[in-house]
């Protein structure tokens, strides 16, 4: 992958994947002439990559719409590829290639910026790195769950938050949805309690099931929607609920198109074409340049030694445990055998240890950089952490 050089390539460009191989870098022509228009504004030339994220985070955040969030894309399109790339090795049995991986952790943009915290000290990259690693793998998982599930299976585990979720994600309106959720509860108060909550390849209801469940629906409808209608029939409410199963899937698994992909239609445009323009004024003026490089990187250096002096206080056990699951790569099943423990012993330690790293980490934060303590900022420093000691201990560290 050749590397990119320059501000504006950096935030304009956009990778071009072909399975699993990288095959050049896209230029975004509105994010090119968007950035090169504010550069343009300031008084001088500002090549700090720092100064950008800090810029097109703050637009972001007043204005989602905006472009920022495309130049924030492009920036991170190396670290999403790279994590991509990371979890295909780890999950060997997906079917997908690391180009799939890509585009389903990439969509995750929102989450990482939303998490995002600029004045606590940690870069855009590393933070990303981890959320777009734990995402994909979260994704994975249940990817292959659903994909095993059958239908029915399927209605078993959801939730009647994510099935009302899934129904408008499809466009159904309040009512439909409505109708639908009572066919749903009739599926769960008559079939699903009796079979087995552990198999998923829960079988089709009987044609007796069927009955009661068009039953226990045309005589709750008058009371629980706000248009009764007319009676369902087996065939109807069965039309239903596979129509919720395809919603549910569709809903946590959509399809994942590349900005670059061709728009389907005559023309040549691609989507990346249609892109919004952005619309609000350039807010460089409002930016001061208060958090030089040297200021994160030297706070990033007291972090590290912060953390690894409460990895040195740890108890013995308890740093042969962190060692292995970290440099060793070992399961926590691996570790058990290791030490001639249970499984579950390896995984309270290993929660209760990272725990001890985030309590340092936070009163020091507390008392150093004078950071007010909430659950948000202890969630964003236990993923610190989580990237720290992968790092701490990859074979590539010092």
């Amino acid at each position: 992958m050749r590397s990119r050089q320059g501000i504006t390539e950096l935030f304009s460009t956009f990778l071009q994947l072909d399975t699993d191989r990288v095959i050049g870098w896209a230029v975004d022509g509105r994010l090119r002439r968007n950035i090169l228009h504010c550069q343009a504004r300031l008084p001088q030339p500002e090549e700090s990559e720092n100064f950008w994220v800090s810029y097109w985070c703050k637009i972001w955040q007043e204005q989602p719409e905006s472009l920022a969030k495309g130049h924030l894309s492009a920036y991170l399109q190396e670290v999403c590829y790279w994590a991509a790339q990371k979890t295909i090795v780890k999950v060997s049995s997906t079917q997908y290639s690391v180009s799939d991986c890509f585009q389903m952790a990439i969509t995750r943009i929102d989450k990482v910026l939303k998490g995002f915290k600029p004045n606590i000290g940690f870069s855009l990259k590393s933070y990303s790195s981890v959320i777009f690693s734990t995402e994909l793998k979260e994704l994975l998982c249940q990817q292959q769950e659903i994909d095993i599930c059958t239908n029915w299976r399927l209605l078993r585990k959801v939730t009647q938050k994510r099935l009302v979720e899934s129904l408008q994600n499809v466009g159904l309106n309040a009512d439909t949805i409505q109708s639908y959720v009572l066919a749903w509860k009739a599926y769960q108060a008559l079939y699903a309690p009796q079979k087995a909550s552990g198999t998923r390849q829960l079988p089709k209801p009987d044609a007796a099931t069927w009955q009661a469940i068009a039953e226990f629906y045309n005589s709750e409808r008058h009371t629980q929607l706000s248009v009764p209608g007319v009676n369902c029939t087996v065939e109807t409410i069965e039309k239903w609920l596979v129509g919720c199963a395809k919603a549910v899937r569709s809903y946590f698994y959509p399809d994942f198109v590349s900005i670059n992909a061709p728009r389907g239609d005559d023309s040549s445009a691609e989507y990346q074409d249609i892109l919004p323009q952005l619309q609000q004024e350039s807010l460089i003026t409002e930016f001061i340049a208060e958090e030089e490089l040297l200021d994160r990187q030297s706070q990033h250096s007291q972090i590290s030694t912060v953390l690894a002096a409460a990895l040195n206080d740890l108890d013995q056990e308890s740093q042969i445990i962190i060692q292995s699951y970290y440099n060793e790569r070992l399961t926590q099943q691996q570790i058990a055998q290791k030490l001639q423990i249970k499984q579950y012993t390896v995984s309270r330690r290993l929660t209760k240890a990272k725990d001890s790293l985030l309590l340092k980490l936070a009163n020091w934060s507390k008392e150093s950089l004078h950071i007010q303590l909430n659950p948000s900022v202890l969630n964003y420093m236990s993923t610190f952490i989580e990237e720290w000691l992968q790092a701490f201990y990859s074979p590539s560290s010092s």
